[in-house]
């Protein structure tokens, strides 16, 4: 491809509502452009990262032995209503009516056609196990649309579903599945991890999100410094906690008047206590019933946690008007003594407090000397707690780190979830109908782009992995050159992909644009042509290298062919 014949629409500046450095880059870079909150536009540049991601998706999805299939984005709020989501997925779902007042949605995800799939022509265990994937627009109706492509509305997703017979199966589905994601993300040249995950609104029994580390990551995840544990903080389990010895110098619980005290730091002030000292309570509507949650006043609640412990499907913060109007409890003073039949259930950390102090469900008043061994042995104890750095790990002796993440990919054990919804069976060896054992699993194929250049930029711009880059190579000729033109012809002819900056454009304009557009190896045919040598900058490192001309195609060849792996350009080592 020619510069001038291409469309590389950069900008010296950034748009206001461009929060992060991968937004700003894009739009900067001429990758993308606005057309609503959340939605966008895909340039010529932009289209070539994408392809790239897809082509090496498609080409592990068919090694690991998925078929490619390509569904409806629109979807009939029937296989909705059979699966049971359709009332329960909530505003992000984008429904629709057509013309004749039926209902449809702007599928987000594709379990439920996937389903309706197998069940009309997987009638076999013979023709088991299969996996079905497609890659396709989605949407989203994100509340706060955020980021650029990491936090869109509509966004490309590569999405598979697998069907067996057996759980056995399924889990070496699941497992292929994983394997494909590693080769996946290693190949793009991403620095991630693979941790355990919540299932959120997919369901199921089992999953792991592939996280890219960035600083500006959405995502909390720790992994343990001495095992191989991963997890994100919504997932991660924690040790469960023994009682405390009961101190016998420690009197009987009272009440003690703490007026004013609604937070835990005026408390701790008032009683000259630590927040570790204290038991705070969070308030829910759990399935619209009032619910509280009590860890230590020092920790912070994991609401995903809090909702597997109370067996809710919706799990909100409670407004403390409602909670003091529904249960006659008033917010600020609850404690874990004398609530009653409310649904109540205290972090398993507790529970190794010698002694507490919490609310006395009375206004202006808290508990003092609550000993849960003695006083809340016959509470109930869940781990709810967020995991943080220093917390002991849950497979070994080694303590947790913490790292910001981007998810990029996300694979689910289902298990029966939707094919005993919606009745889609197979007839068994043995002559029996049974529901399939399935796994689904997704990869963000825009925001892949995103998380890329998080993980990979500076001041002057992107710093493309070579797997990524819509142009390897790019020849920036300093003025008009044969010796250019010669190389852009040579390099197309070894399979490189190269661009050649033919613009009438003053150098460093050429040479801020290819930093800004990223192109991972840069050729510069300037003052030492006549002399048969180049300068060649590796745009990751900033190594500049004069190079002569002769041999310099096959070096570059040895050395884009081994980056395409995932591995950083070393022209040295080629």
């Amino acid at each position: 491809m020619r510069a001038s014949q291409l469309h590389q629409p950069t900008l010296r500046e950034a748009p206001k509502d461009a929060e992060v450095i991968s937004h700003q880059y894009l739009v900067r870079g001429g990758y993308i452009r606005r057309v609503a909150a959340g939605v966008y536009s895909f340039l010529p540049l932009g289209v070539r990262a994408l392809e790239k991601v897809k082509a090496i998706v498609r080409q592990e999805m068919n090694r690991a032995g998925a078929q490619e299939v390509f569904m409806p984005a629109i979807v009939p709020a029937e296989l909705w209503q059979e699966s049971g989501r359709w009332d329960f997925y909530g505003p992000e779902l984008l429904r629709i009516k057509d013309r004749k007042q039926a209902d449809f949605c702007v599928g987000p995800t594709h379990e439920e056609v996937v389903v309706d799939l197998a069940r009309k022509d997987v009638r076999s265990y013979k023709q088991l196990p299969v996996n079905f994937y497609q890659i396709q627009t989605k949407f989203r109706d994100e509340m706060r649309p955020r980021a650029g492509l990491m936090r869109g509305r509509e966004f490309i997703m590569k999405d598979a579903y697998s069907f067996d017979a057996t759980v056995e199966g399924a889990h070496k589905s699941y497992q292929a599945m994983y394997d494909a994601y590693q080769r996946i993300f290693t190949r793009l040249g991403l620095d991630f991890r693979a941790v355990e995950a919540d299932t959120g609104n997919i369901g199921g029994s089992m999953s792991h999100e592939f996280q890219v580390l960035a600083d500006s990551g959405e995502d909390n995840i720790v992994s343990c410094d001495t095992c191989d544990f991963a997890a994100n903080v919504e997932k991660a389990p924690l040790p469960e906690n023994a009682f405390a010895p009961i101190d016998a110098g420690v009197g009987p619980f009272h009440a003690v008047e703490t007026p004013g005290t609604k937070t835990i730091e005026s408390l701790c002030k008032l009683l000259n206590v630590t927040a570790q000292d204290t038991i705070k309570a969070v308030l829910y509507m759990a399935d619209d019933q009032p619910a509280v949650a009590f860890v230590r006043g020092d920790r912070e609640v994991n609401e995903v946690k809090v909702k597997q412990a109370l067996g809710a499907r919706t799990l909100f913060l409670a407004e403390a008007e409602w909670f003091a109007k529904t249960t006659g409890l008033p917010p600020g003073y609850i404690g874990a003594l004398g609530t009653g039949k409310l649904r109540c259930v205290l972090d398993t950390e507790i529970r190794a407090m010698p002694k507490a102090v919490c609310g006395a469900n009375e206004k202006q008043k808290h508990t003092v000397d609550v000993v849960p061994a003695r006083d809340l042995a016959d509470a109930t104890y869940a781990d709810l707690r967020m995991a943080l750095p220093g917390d002991p790990c849950p497979k070994c002796a080694g303590k947790l780190r913490a790292f910001k993440g981007i998810e990029v990919g996300h694979v689910f054990y289902l298990g029966q979830k939707y094919s005993k919804a919606m009745n889609a069976t197979f007839l068994d060896q043995d002559r029996t109908e049974k529901p399939f054992e399935m796994g689904c699993y997704g990869i963000g194929v825009s925001r892949i782009l995103s998380a890329a250049i998080e993980q990979n930029n500076d001041a002057r711009g992107i710093q493309w992995p070579v797997s990524i880059a819509p142009f390897e190579v790019a020849v920036l000729a300093v003025d008009p050159s044969e010796l250019a033109e010669q190389l852009y012809t040579e390099l197309q002819n070894a399979d490189i992909d190269v661009l050649l900056d033919d613009r009438d454009e003053r150098p460093g304009v050429k040479f801020n644009d290819a930093d800004l557009i990223g192109y991972p190896l840069q050729i510069i045919v300037g003052r030492k042509a006549a002399e048969g040598i180049v300068e060649v900058k590796i745009r990751k490192s900033g190594v500049r290298l004069e190079l002569p001309v002769a041999n310099l195609v096959a070096t570059v060849q040895k050395a884009i062919a081994l980056a395409r792996t995932g591995k950083p350009i070393e022209l040295g080592a080629a």
